[in-house]
């Protein structure tokens, strides 16, 4: 494979992450040569039983990245195949090496079915997109979505080898039923983010600290013509963040801006700051704009996500925060830690007396239907259409989360 240097001098680079605590990760900084042939200098945790198939490996990602000549340097905290892959190409590229080919890594699992717009989001897991430890584990907590965040979690210096190593995981982490989200980073640093993760077609795009609908127009005419230039049909869904008093202002040309958005949601931490007051437990400086953020989603016909709750080891906290927040009109939340995943779904959960309404509900409508009734009574009260469709909404939610008998799982037709 050929490739085209910045520069003709020798460079240096480097990649990854080492020191203690330090786990599932790998530290290597390659200094290209114009003689020589390859020296590499490995230390590994697994030597043992890995180092050998570490070496070759290496020997053969340098051949792909067009590399004859550099010294090496590697530093293994057992690192998987992927991890090492994108550690090796970001650090070539910081090198001066830019690759005129493809490096991606073979596909390790397969693509998974793609989601639809009404799939539960109860839960979105955030894992930072530069620490590959917390990947492997995420789908065994089952959270309704995991986010491999590129943005706020990862720092500035690291941006471009972490979007090498989210990449990789779409192609090989199998994350079981969670559906898999990117929160790509501010525009534009962001479109280089959907450059490298579009054609591993992840289900959704998070754009954070989004203020007018232009921005969304943005990154769906690129993920458009990323999609359509490989032939790709799979759809690609957006969520945006609203993290600022401007942007919920324009909160509902937001939510119409592509139809490629299915929900709207909100950055409470970047909010508050932007109106200039702290966070607070009960979020009363908050609850203008999220229900700005639910009335819009609504209009829009979209699904409303709430943040995130910060406290996480105050599982009470927690727990009313999502019941708050579902009686707001929203339809879930994000999560930073795996703990909170449970306490999310229970919050979320239709009650039972709720459910045994909506039932009685689509019975009697059912039974007007039947008789040719344009009007559904339930008893001696008249039943609204409105109340009919929350009805029907909540017993196919019931259904999809197996409390009462019907077809099961997280997606919805």
């Amino acid at each position: 494979m050929s490739v085209t240097r910045v520069s003709t001098e020798r460079g240096t680079g480097a990649a990854g992450r080492r020191g203690e605590g330090i786990r599932s990760d790998l530290w290597v900084q390659v200094e290209t040569r114009d003689e020589g042939g390859i020296e590499l200098m490995l230390t590994s945790r697994v030597d043992p039983y890995f180092g050998e198939s570490l070496r070759a490996q290496t020997t053969s990602l340098l051949q792909t990245l067009g590399i004859p000549h550099a010294r090496v340097d590697m530093e293994d905290m057992g690192a998987l195949p992927f991890v090492v892959a994108a550690r090796l190409e970001a650090a070539a590229r910081a090198a001066g090496v830019a690759p005129a080919g493809d490096t991606r890594p073979e596909r390790a699992v397969p693509l998974p079915p793609p989601t639809t717009r009404r799939r539960l989001r109860r839960s979105r897991l955030y894992l930072p997109g530069n620490e590959p430890k917390f990947f492997m584990s995420a789908g065994l907590y089952d959270p309704d979505a995991i986010i491999l965040d590129l943005e706020d979690s990862v720092h500035p210096d690291h941006k471009a080898a972490a979007r090498i190593l989210v990449r990789n995981a779409l192609r090989a982490v199998d994350f079981r039923d969670a559906e898999r989200m990117v929160r790509i980073n501010q525009l534009p640093l962001g479109l280089e983010d959907l450059a490298a993760v579009v054609p591993e077609q992840p289900d959704v795009i998070l754009i954070p600290k989004v203020e007018t609908a232009g921005q969304v127009e943005e990154v769906a005419s690129v993920v458009d013509a990323t999609l359509g230039a490989q032939d790709l049909g799979r759809p690609i869904w957006l969520m945006p963040i609203v993290e600022s008093a401007l942007g919920i202002e324009n909160a509902f040309e937001i939510a119409r801006a592509s139809d490629r958005v299915v929900a709207l949601t909100i950055g409470l931490e970047d909010y508050a700051a932007d109106i200039g007051v702290p966070r607070s437990p009960d979020g009363v400086e908050s609850m203008w704009a999220r229900r700005r953020i639910v009335n819009a989603a609504k209009a829009a016909g979209l699904q409303a996500i709430d943040s995130v709750y910060s406290q996480v080891d105050d599982v009470e906290g927690l727990k009313l925060w999502g019941e708050r927040s579902k009686s707001l009109g929203f339809e879930g939340m994000g999560c930073i830690h795996p703990r909170q995943i449970a306490v999310i779904h229970e919050a979320f959960k239709p009650a039972a007396e709720q459910i045994e309404k909506a039932l009685r509900i689509v019975e009697a409508y059912a039974e007007a239907q039947k008789q040719g009734h344009g009007v559904v009574s339930l008893g001696s009260k008249m039943i609204d259409p409105p109340v009919v469709h929350q009805a029907l909404a909540l017993v196919k939610q019931a259904r999809m989360l197996g409390l009462i008998p019907g077809e099961t799982g997280r997606e919805a037709d």
